[in-house]
């Protein structure tokens, strides 16, 4: 009896781990119709895939061969986002990539500010958020 308990806590637990993996693994497309920067990279306008496995981002340009990876971190809201969206900051006519949501999620991935952001707004007065529509790709 102690064996079949024990074997039923190891299927539910790897059934939980695998259901939480999956559930972590998101592959967002959108196209971006202008030059932006994520971290110290800078990307032309163009079609982006964004792939979260926990606290790594994935970046991939259709048009470009290569991969770029960052860390990300957890952000919430109170309701859950009602679009899935990449909003970028507008600064002295560069564009952040700063937040990922899913909708339906309360919970998506931000980007740290890189030193190249910080810069730019130390000598900026007005910051503007700018939303990109995006689909949930697989």
């Amino acid at each position: 009896m102690k064996n079949i308990r024990f074997i039923l806590t190891v299927i539910a637990a790897l059934l939980t781990m695998a259901t939480a993996a999956q559930a972590q693994h998101t592959k967002v497309s959108a196209t971006i119709p202008f030059n932006f920067v994520v971290g110290d990279r800078a990307y032309p306008a163009g079609d982006y895939a964004f792939t979260n496995s926990g606290v790594v981002l994935q970046i991939n340009n259709a048009g470009q061969t290569g991969t770029q990876m960052l860390l990300s971190q957890s952000c919430e809201r109170a309701r859950p986002s009602e679009t899935t969206k990449l909003v970028f900051q507008k600064m002295g006519g560069y564009y952040f990539l700063q937040q990922i949501w899913v909708a339906g999620n309360s919970s998506g991935r931000e980007l740290p500010r890189s030193r190249t952001e910080i810069q730019v707004a130390q000598n900026q007065e007005e910051t503007k958020s700018v939303i990109v529509a995006a689909v949930i790709s697989r």
